[in-house]
């Protein structure tokens, strides 16, 4: 059986049963909770490589359960809500969610979507790459951004689409490439999660290097310093 564990918090049992059947087809250990409480006690104790999580759930819900496994856990979390709401997407991003997935929903689509994120999350340790361009360094080994002398929060996505993109300097990355380098698959849902990251990484870069992250209007994105 496969060393990866998928921790499913959804209280619809029907949902949690047909995901379960599709992760445990592709050899996934699998852990269901049904309400919000439970979910977190099983990520506590199950230790998780990733986590299905509903917003809409008894007891404590998703939002909440993001903010309390944040700060002392980085398991990769994919958000699953009938949410569709722009808002509702940046502010599971904002929150630490690595990918958000709306209902309806294709289970071999949440399957790949999983595969793709530990295949991100899984690196090698012994990886010493960095970039750096003023006020702005990236450490590939350590996973870790440093804006001036303050290092931010990214979560695995935004970290994995800003490396791509200052990688390659003045290069063009069309939303469909930037979709199948860093969510590693051929992607066949909403082609706005790249918009909605990108919102959210210039965001958390803030005032002095957002902009190193121009729009390419009707193409993409591309990273760019302004010379002096």
């Amino acid at each position: 059986m496969s060393k990866d564990k998928i921790l499913i918090i959804d209280d619809d049992k029907n949902i949690c049963q047909i995901l379960k059947e599709y992760f445990e087809f592709e050899n996934f250990q699998v852990v269901i909770a049904n309400d919000g409480a439970e979910g977190l006690e099983e990520a506590e104790s199950e230790n998780p490589n990733l986590i299905i999580l509903d917003i809409m759930l008894p007891e404590i819900d998703g939002w909440k359960i993001c903010q309390k496994l944040r700060p002392q856990n980085d398991t990769p979390i994919i958000i699953l809500s009938a949410k569709t709401k722009e808002t509702d997407r940046i502010t599971g991003l904002e929150l630490g969610a690595d990918d958000y997935v709306t209902k309806p929903f294709s289970p071999k689509e949440v399957v790949a979507r999983a595969k793709a994120v530990l295949r991100r999350t899984d690196r090698d340790e012994t990886d010493s790459d960095s970039l750096q361009y003023p006020k702005l360094k990236i450490n590939k080994s350590y996973r870790a951004v440093n804006v001036g002398t303050e290092q931010i929060s990214l979560t695995p996505k935004e970290f994995d689409l800003l490396w791509t993109l200052a990688a390659a300097p003045r290069q063009v990355f069309p939303r469909e490439k930037l979709l199948r380098k860093v969510w590693g698959y051929d992607y066949f849902g909403d082609i706005r999660t790249v918009d909605t990251h990108i919102k959210s990484l210039r965001k958390k870069l803030g005032a002095e290097t957002s902009d190193y992250i121009q729009t390419v209007w009707g193409v993409g994105y591309k990273f760019e310093v302004a010379e002096d």
